[in-house]
């Protein structure tokens, strides 16, 4: 392996990337989490739900799908804990789980739209 030019300032860097390092338990966690919401149809809920929260009917309305490939995925976003559920009379209804998934989805978004120099 060659040496870099840069070998003396990267040293440091190289030493906090490593004392910064996820656990191995962390990282697979992680990495679950964005597997969940990478998927499509999961994501398209996700997003309905950004804008408040919703039942079953009015989740498969806004994202156009049926109720049984709605409820599945329901239940994968439920399970990941991505998303939670709450009885209101004979109706459950569904909301994100945290701001943190909120903010994930806001900074994807972003990032659509930024210009990365070279």
């Amino acid at each position: 392996m060659e040496l870099c030019n840069h070998d003396h300032d990267h040293e440091e860097t190289v030493h906090q990337a490593k004392i910064h390092a996820m656990s191995e338990e962390d990282l697979q966690t992680i990495c679950s989490v964005f597997k969940v919401i990478s998927e499509p149809s999961r994501m398209r809920i996700i997003l309905a739900l950004m804008e408040g929260e919703l039942c079953v009917y009015h989740i498969v309305e806004a994202v156009e799908g049926t109720q049984s490939a709605v409820s599945h995925q329901l239940r994968i976003l439920k399970d990941n804990k991505i998303i939670r559920a709450r009885r209101d009379g004979k109706n459950i209804v569904y909301s994100i789980a945290d701001e943190h998934i909120l903010n994930i989805i806001k900074m994807s978004r972003q990032h659509l739209h930024c210009e990365v120099s070279e």
